[in-house]
């Protein structure tokens, strides 16, 4: 599997930004998907994720209420819908990809990794 993430850009606090992870090779929609970001100086932090059966999704504490992400299957898509973002949301965003049974909050359960965009939110 083949990631790709953008979307990313400049925002105004309060604003709004669509993240989108596009993928090619294998079936997608048999694969978990999460985002997952890393601001500068810091670790890369777990943000949300979306199971491949149910859709059931999974947000970070410091995201959950503004951010929503979802998958369209059939466009081998998935998207991290950004609102009320924080001059703290400022990262690199990457979506990560997963088959096997481990957490969805750990970057070690991913097997695929897209490449980043970049969201910079200004105060």
């Amino acid at each position: 599997v083949q990631l790709q993430a953008f979307g990313g850009g400049l925002v105004q606090a309060g604003g709004s930004l669509r993240l989108s992870c596009a993928a090619s090779g294998r079936t997608f929609s048999r694969y978990a998907t999460g985002w997952f970001r890393q601001a500068p100086g810091k670790e890369r932090e777990f943000v949300a994720a979306i199971s491949w059966i149910g859709g059931i999704t999974y947000y970070a504490d410091s995201v959950k209420g503004r951010f929503t992400i979802s998958r369209d299957n059939a466009k081998n898509t998935v998207y991290l819908q950004m609102n009320s973002l924080k001059p703290e949301d400022t990262a690199v965003y990457y979506c990560a990809a997963k088959q096997g049974s481990g957490s969805y909050y750990s970057a070690d359960s991913y097997d695929y990794w897209g490449q980043g965009t970049l969201v910079t939110v200004s105060s």
